[in-house]
């Protein structure tokens, strides 16, 4: 059995998958630029530091290192620059995913776990969104995660590379021990800004409208554990390995907590208020976005093992408390 190459390792998301692998007796390693990744978050493993862009480097990586899979979590990921700078999302989501593919072609790697997003959806035009809700995303990111679905799926059709597309939800929460979490500059994830506000590094947390139709007037979204996404991805990989039809699957906790129910929570985990501010709703925030992850289950077997939004919390929280500057 050949190796495992996590595009994007030393991120938040490649960082956890990384280290369930290697948990799992996979021969797995890094490949990141560090761009928006940290060193220290690949622990004792291998990271070979480089552009994925770089066609001839990612050739030769996947050749010497006989790789038999690629998992791919290099992207670009704040909605709003992608509408500011749409260039650079599309050159690095789309034109830099096309040369990790047609590297992986020319190494003679066929297999592929992708990383992708609920954002391919765009607005929810039904309560509990499925894999067969309608593709229409609003903003460029969501736009180069559905463009690499569809090049997946071409890729298939001409190339035979079978690929596993993951449309996560809201990542959330931290390895149980503390020993690698989320840490983005600037932060724009909504269960670390309330801790960083627990911490006194803020002075409040915005809420961005009380006037919801939801049950307490906030926004309600679907926040899913770390290595609950982790499991997903090996899972997608043993799902191809064993003859399984490439295919896109919906990972999420079913069910949604609001804005308001996050920052309670919080208080509870580390036991003091927090000063919460509620200003204007933000354009284009629909106020429900929850994901139907029952094909995961049923197909890929997949369950939740850090479901609860308490478990979520405390192990952000356990994160930034024995991290307060990050890596």
């Amino acid at each position: 059995m050949g190796s495992i190459m996590v595009a994007g390792g030393a991120g938040y998301i490649g960082s956890h998958c990384l280290w369930l692998l290697r948990q799992r007796g996979h021969d797995a390693f890094a490949f990141d630029n560090l761009a928006e990744g940290h060193c220290q978050a690949v622990l004792d493993a291998d990271l070979v530091e480089g552009s994925l862009s770089d066609f001839d480097l990612v050739k030769r990586t996947l050749k010497e290192r006989d790789v038999e899979a690629v998992f791919h979590f290099a992207a670009s990921c704040y909605v709003g620059v992608s509408v500011t700078d749409p260039s650079s999302y599309y050159e690095n989501n789309v034109a830099t995913t096309l040369k990790l593919l047609d590297a992986m072609r020319a190494a003679d790697v066929g297999t592929f776990i992708f990383s992708s997003t609920c954002a391919t959806y765009g607005n929810p035009v039904q309560q509990y969104m499925d894999e067969q809700h309608p593709q229409w995303p609003i903003n460029p990111y969501g736009w180069t995660k559905f463009m690499v679905e569809r090049i997946l799926s071409d890729y298939r059709a001409a190339y035979g590379m079978k690929y596993v597309c993951l449309r996560y939800f809201n990542a959330a929460g931290a390895h149980p021990e503390g020993i690698i979490g989320e840490h983005h500059d600037p932060e724009t994830h909504l269960i670390p800004l309330v801790i960083h506000a627990a911490q006194g590094k803020r002075e409040n947390i915005k809420v961005f409208g009380d006037d919801y139709d939801t049950p307490d007037g906030t926004c309600i979204r679907d926040y899913i554990h770390i290595l609950d996404l982790s499991e997903a991805h090996i899972l997608g990989l043993e799902h191809l390995n064993q003859g399984g039809e490439s295919a896109a699957f919906n990972l999420g906790n079913g069910a949604g907590y609001s804005v308001m129910e996050v920052i309670k929570m919080v208080e509870k985990v580390v036991g003091k208020p927090i000063n919460v501010e509620v200003v204007g709703r933000r354009a284009g925030d629909p106020a429900r976005l929850v994901g139907n992850s029952a094909c995961a289950q049923e197909v890929l077997g997949w369950k939740q093992n850090y479901g609860d939004l308490e478990t979520i919390i405390e192990t952000a929280w356990r994160w930034h408390e024995e991290h307060s500057e990050g890596f």
